[in-house]
């Protein structure tokens, strides 16, 4: 059975940073992207970045772009998002997702998915 458990999220005030940590477990996801989500209250959930298995490819959205770093760490089957400068509408629940398609494409055709972290940022 895959899991995927997300950790990290908290309060924090704009202009500061937290490090998401996604473990997953049941499977390994080679040659496929992982990658996190955000839904925000009372929108749709949205994709934030994705990292391929070499990490060599990212994707991010433009609004995060020089702010977040997305990771992972395939030898112990973990991907990371580090957030830095976060503004107050960075706020949302975070979702790490992962897939089994080897698409070369990163925004889409994910199945998997954890059960989400809070985060909010205050001004």
């Amino acid at each position: 059975q895959v899991q995927l458990v997300e950790s990290g999220g908290g309060l924090v005030q704009a202009g500061g940073s937290l490090r998401l940590s996604c473990a997953a477990s049941g499977r390994t996801f080679s040659n496929s992207f992982m990658a996190w989500f955000r839904q925000p209250s009372g929108k749709e959930r949205e994709i934030v970045a994705a990292v391929n298995w070499s990490g060599g490819s990212t994707y991010y959205v433009t609004p995060v772009k020089g702010r977040f770093t997305i990771s992972r760490d395939n030898a112990k089957n973990m991907v990371y998002l580090q957030m830095n400068n976060l503004k107050p509408e960075d706020t949302a629940v975070y979702y790490c997702a992962a897939r089994s398609s080897r698409s070369s494409s990163p925004v889409n055709g994910y199945d998997y998915w954890g059960q989400g972290t809070q985060v909010t940022v205050s001004s």
